[in-house]
């Protein structure tokens, strides 16, 4: 049966299609790009799986399994379009999302905004204390739920017309009895509402980064619930009974109905995808050190990978829309840098160029739909770097006429600049704004990446690569086999997913026998969620594998990192060596460990996987003689960095084979990207289709 990616950018919506021996056409992979409709992203997700399978020949009936990457619940976040949220917390700790951390966002500007305060999740008005306390260590009960007041509560919010609610009690992580119980009489009393409970969300220590991470589940849950359970009932209505699965923020996959219910955990969703894509592409060739840069239209999504592993982001930087979020999330920065990025003079007759986007509409002036402003696109048109008539493969219809206008008038003009200086100003500064990005996710991170293999990908990415390798002393570039759909790829590359936590604060190194038991039966307890959850999912319990974790800290310390545990019943051994885990894990992000210092147990965590199918790629012919020959198309002049004006070849990439070589200037053309080899550099074709590109000396060459 035939299985689909549906990644949904900014710009476009990127799909893949591969289908099996079984199918009724053979084995292939199939590839397709729409517009992203940003008002209602189903609608694009429809289109192109129907024009994917029309593409494919093949019946929708075939389908199987859909995979969908989405943005809808980031865009609620950024646009501040979410639910009214109503909450009950315990009595003398209303103002907790308001208070925060007392933390300034910037420490030295005079002009900052402190989201949870400008832009709340929750209003004050919203906010109602409830009489009840619990106390730790032990989750006892010090005062019991008065719950008249909750029903009382509920029939207020109920008539200011609020439908979406939180519980956050004071220790429910300790004892969540409260939480659970006034949601049964919250949703007793407002049957329609959204409503969820702070020990269901993030079941952890921190009381305000657990409100707040509630608190923006609530706050996207309304409208994201709705748009999944949308498309799911739009399939059924197009004959498509496929299984839809949805990427997560931590690299997994889950159910539809889960992420109705902890919407919260694909807030990063789309860009997920593109590391989870960078790392199948480069490991196909044995490439472990990588940094990902996925530049699509609209923004340019940048990750670190050492040694083949994909880094989870310390729950201290989880932060969407200036708000803290406490779930896994693949470590990953995003700046609005794309090839729909505007170029514009501030008022201060600065030079700028984004984070503000024209998206797919009206997209850059060149796209001819109404859109007046330049664009990098529009600058790597004027350069000679895009092709007008190969984009999209032609589908694409360009006019270079208007990006040089625009240009001209908003960019050459008022700085006195040719057209030609303007682009290449345009494309100089964008590669700068995504260069400090990357030193920001590398070298302030103690990665050199001059150890690095830059992978650009997205439409716009390989013909940003060489110049940002050369930024950042990367050793090369690889450009992965399909650009474009690399982040749709990368979808059908990766497993169900589940995880689950439970706060339990110990020293290990002085561990007492009752805290002892008590890690063991938190873990197995965990466990036994995890497995229900797959089970339910149709998981045989034999394809189930389960990560048990230790989130820990130095005594004092303000945050934790994860420790493994080993799999076994846990004993002093295996205690000892989850504190040598932690010490190793600091030092590999610190530079340091402090070997005699007592290791604290805050959190333990439990993440169970399920295999899936892998997105089968297939190795490449060997390169012949003639190839680059039957490659070549024609030559145009290209403007490179340093403003030089050449001749340069363009050959079909898809016509290459493995071991080809090409040298610079070059430009590699396919459907959905560009690949530029500027001079000096040369280009090298791998077994998997990758295309490596360095600096001739840097590969030995003189």
């Amino acid at each position: 049966m035939a299985r689909i990616g549906v990644d949904v950018g900014g710009t476009n919506t990127d799909i893949i299609l591969e289908t099996t021996h079984e199918d009724s056409i053979g084995k292939s992979v199939y590839q397709h790009k729409v517009p992203s409709t940003t008002d209602d992203q189903s609608i694009a997700v429809m289109q192109g799986i129907i024009e994917v399978c029309k593409k494919a020949r093949i019946d929708k009936s075939e389908i199987s399994l859909i995979v969908h990457g989405t943005t809808v619940a980031t865009n609620i976040s950024i646009e501040h379009n979410g639910a009214e949220v109503g909450m009950l917390t315990t009595k003398g700790f209303r103002d907790i999302l308001h208070i925060g951390r007392h933390k300034r966002p910037h420490n030295f500007s005079l002009h900052f905004d402190v989201p949870w305060q400008s832009s709340p999740l929750v209003k004050r008005r919203n906010r109602i204390p409830i009489h009840e306390r619990i106390l730790p260590p032990e989750g006892k009960v010090e005062t019991a739920l008065d719950e008249a007041e909750v029903r009382a509560a509920a029939e207020k919010l109920k008539s200011n017309g609020i439908k979406s609610v939180i519980i956050g009690f004071l220790y429910s992580f300790l004892n969540r009895s409260h939480e659970l119980k006034a949601k049964s009489i919250v949703e007793e009393v407002i049957p329609d509402a959204y409503v969820c409970c702070s020990c269901e969300v993030v079941d952890a220590m921190r009381e305000y980064e657990r409100f707040s991470t509630t608190a923006m589940n609530a706050y996207i849950g309304p409208k994201t619930s709705h748009y999944l359970k949308h498309l799911e009932s739009e399939l059924k209505e197009q004959g498509i009974f496929a299984d839809l699965r949805i990427m997560q923020s931590n690299g997994g996959v889950s159910t539809v109905e889960s992420c109705c219910d902890k919407p919260v955990n694909i807030l990063m969703s789309g860009p997920a995808g593109g590391v989870i894509g960078g790392h199948y592409f480069a490991g196909l060739d044995g490439e472990k050190n990588i940094i990902t840069v996925d530049i699509g239209g609209t923004s340019a999504d940048i990750s670190t990978l050492s040694e083949g592993d994909i880094k989870i982001m310390n729950p201290r930087d989880s932060y969407v829309g200036g708000h803290p979020v406490m779930v896994p999330m693949i470590d990953l920065i995003t700046i609005g840098a794309g090839g729909g990025s505007i170029a514009y003079v501030d008022e201060a007759g600065g030079f700028q160029v984004g984070p503000r986007s024209a998206g797919s509409m009206p997209g850059p002036a060149c796209y001819n739909r109404g859109g007046k402003e330049p664009t990098v696109t529009d600058a790597n048109i004027i350069l000679g770097r895009l092709d007008p008539d190969q984009m999209l493969g032609g589908d694409l219809k360009i006019d270079p006429e208007l990006s040089i206008k625009a240009v001209k008038e908003n960019v050459a003009e008022p700085l006195g600049l040719s057209v030609k200086d303007a682009a290449l100003g345009i494309v100089k500064i964008i590669n700068n704004n995504m260069a400090l990005a990357i030193r920001s996710n590398s070298v302030a991170r103690g990665v050199d990446p001059r150890d690095y293999v830059l992978m650009p990908f997205g439409g716009a990415g390989p013909v940003h690569g060489p110049a940002l390798a050369e930024e950042i002393s990367a050793k090369a570039v690889l450009a992965p086999p399909a650009p474009g759909i690399t982040s749709a790829a990368g979808l059908l590359t990766t497993n169900l997913q589940y995880e689950a936590t439970s706060s339990l604060l110990c020293d290990l190194n002085t561990i007492s026998n009752k805290n002892f038991e008590n890690i063991i039966v938190y873990i197995d307890e965990l466990e036994d969620r995890i497995v229900q959850k797959l089970r339910n999912d149709g998981v045989e319990e034999k394809d189930i594998k389960l990560t048990r974790l230790a989130e820990c800290r130095y005594h004092g310390q303000g945050f934790e990192l994860r420790a493994d545990i080993p799999s076994g019943k846990l004993d002093s051994d295996k205690l000892a060596i989850v504190i040598e885990n932690f010490h190793k894990t600091h030092e590999m992000d610190y530079g340091y460990r402090f070997n005699d210092a007592a290791v604290e147990l805050v959190t333990l965590r439990i993440i169970g996987t399920s295999d899936s199918e892998k997105l089968s790629w297939e190795t490449l012919r060997e390169a012949g003689d003639q190839d680059l020959k039957e490659a070549f198309m024609y030559e145009r002049n290209t403007v490179f960095d340093d403003g030089s004006e050449m001749l340069t070849p363009r050959y079909n990439r898809t016509l290459l084979g493995a071991g080809q070589t090409i040298e610079g200037p070059a430009l590699l053309m396919q459907h959905d990207s560009t690949s530029l080899v500027p001079p000096g550099w040369m280009a090298e074709v791998t077994k998997y289709g990758n295309l490596m590109i360095a600096k001739k000396h840097q590969r030995g060459e003189k």
